[in-house]
């Protein structure tokens, strides 16, 4: 069997078996470097050299969580949760369908607002869910919102965004994982560097919507009743002193961090931008007092705790990718591969996108699955006469395959979280399977699409 086809089985097995996805990453690298003719020293060399390449993505993230619990610390989150609960308390028991229908809509709007933000404008990832859903649970039983609908409208937010807006997580995706490991594995350079990645996944990215206006509209549209509980979850339900100045630093250094991802973006130094931004962001909160020095250590290390796992699977799946090119047996399956499909773009677009898929539903991370594909499917699609910006989107769109249903993705993990609070929530039923149905489907032929029309 090809090395790296059996490196991928194996992890893929693992991973799937509930072991730790760093050390089914690790095993798998392991097994593909001996049998790719490695030896031992060669499989570990190669896998040390790749583990540099993912060390300035794992410290992006370590500081984008010390960022996002600063922000926390502030007391913004706590502040965005009460006025919602102030504007929904405010009504007597007898409030007309109209207003409920106002708020539900709104509070609906403002959840996905939340998540897109929490990827580009203020990117804290999934940091904001445990600090803002907890305390809406009662209003969403007051409203009979239907706790699925919200997994989904969450799940958008973190995904979609993305995979489609070069800024915050999206730079990181898109042009540190995405574009780089395609320019790595693109031996001929047919793919330009000013390729427009946004054109790419716009199609994928329209998928996506799809799927959230069929899970608005039509899956959990009707009313869901919840019992009124107390929270379970260990989620502090006491609300903080709220100070108008740590707010108004809070703002500003936001602000900084978008402002400098988008200069440095325009500059060419996208590369580094949400490091230097997260860096400037946390900065501002030490200086100005915001987050007091004593209490500095203990938001920083929770914030970089929260996010460091991330980190260590990104810096992983880097080392894995090292190890299959080093073990010269990518070739040989591209060829055995593109012989298999005889030319038909079609199968082969769907297959690939399968793969994505599986692998990504393995390991739950769309950032940890492009390092491992990237390197097997460029010189494939190439093979196969794919367009460049038809190779792009169709890895991108197998990257990003089975984050949204993964039972391991923060996508799900995160929603849960929050949604949980109280106990009536289960991840697999109210997170996993809505979220994989109504965006891995539709994400599925909206890639193979775009595949074929691009």
């Amino acid at each position: 069997m090809n090395a790296v086809l059996l490196a991928v089985l194996v992890m893929l097995a693992l991973s799937a078996a509930r072991v730790h996805v760093v050390l089914a990453l690790f095993i798998g690298a392991l097994v593909g470097g001996l049998a790719g003719g490695l030896g031992l020293d060669g499989t570990m060399v190669a896998y040390q050299e790749g583990l540099a390449g993912g060390a300035t993505l794992a410290l992006s993230y370590a500081l984008l969580g010390a960022f996002a619990m600063a922000v926390s610390s502030s007391g913004l989150p706590q502040l965005l949760a009460q006025k919602v609960i102030d504007k929904v308390g405010s009504q007597n028991e007898t409030t007309n369908q109209r207003i409920e229908f106002g708020v539900k809509w709104t509070l609906l709007a403002g959840i996905l607002a939340m998540s897109i933000m929490s990827q580009n404008l203020i990117p804290v990832h999934i940091a904001f869910i445990p600090l803002i859903i907890p305390p809406l649970l009662a209003v969403f039983n007051r409203l009979q919102l239907d706790r699925r609908l919200v997994a989904c409208v969450l799940t958008f937010g973190l995904v979609t965004t993305y995979m489609f807006i070069p800024v915050g997580f999206g730079s990181i995706f898109l042009n540190d994982i995405l574009l780089e490991n395609i320019r790595l594995a693109d031996a001929q350079g047919v793919v330009p560097q000013d390729i427009n990645v946004m054109q790419a996944m716009a199609i994928p990215a329209l998928g996506m919507v799809f799927g959230l206006l069929v899970a608005v509209f039509i899956s959990y549209r009707k009313p869901r009743s919840y019992q009124q509980a107390e929270l379970t979850t260990g989620v502090q339900s006491e609300t903080q002193e709220i100070s108008s100045f740590k707010i108004a630093i809070s703002v500003v250094a936001i602000l900084v961090v978008f402002v400098v991802q988008v200069v440095m973006q325009a500059s060419g130094m996208e590369a580094n931008s949400l490091l230097i931004a997260s860096l400037l962001g946390l900065t501002i909160f030490m200086v100005s007092g915001a987050v007091e020095w004593r209490r500095a250590d203990d938001v920083f290390t929770a914030g970089m705790r929260m996010m460091a796992m991330i980190g260590f699977i990104m810096i992983s799946a880097q080392g894995f990718a090292a190890v299959m090119k080093a073990s010269g047996q990518i070739e040989p399956l591209v060829t055995a591969s593109a012989d298999m499909f005889a030319g038909n773009k079609g199968v082969a677009a769907f297959a690939m996108l399968v793969v994505g898929l599986i692998v990504t539903m393995g390991i739950g991370s769309s950032f940890s699955t492009l390092p491992i594909i990237a390197s097997i499917y460029v010189p494939l699609c190439l093979a196969l006469g794919f367009s460049p910006l038809a190779t792009v989107s169709l890895i991108g769109t197998a990257g990003a395959l089975g984050d949204a249903g993964s039972p391991a993705s923060d996508s799900t993990l995160g929603p849960t979280a929050g949604l949980n609070a109280d106990g009536q929530h289960d991840h697999i039923r109210d997170s996993v399977l809505p979220t994989f149905l109504h965006y891995n489907l539709p994400l599925l032929l909206a890639g193979w699409v775009a595949a074929m029309v691009l």
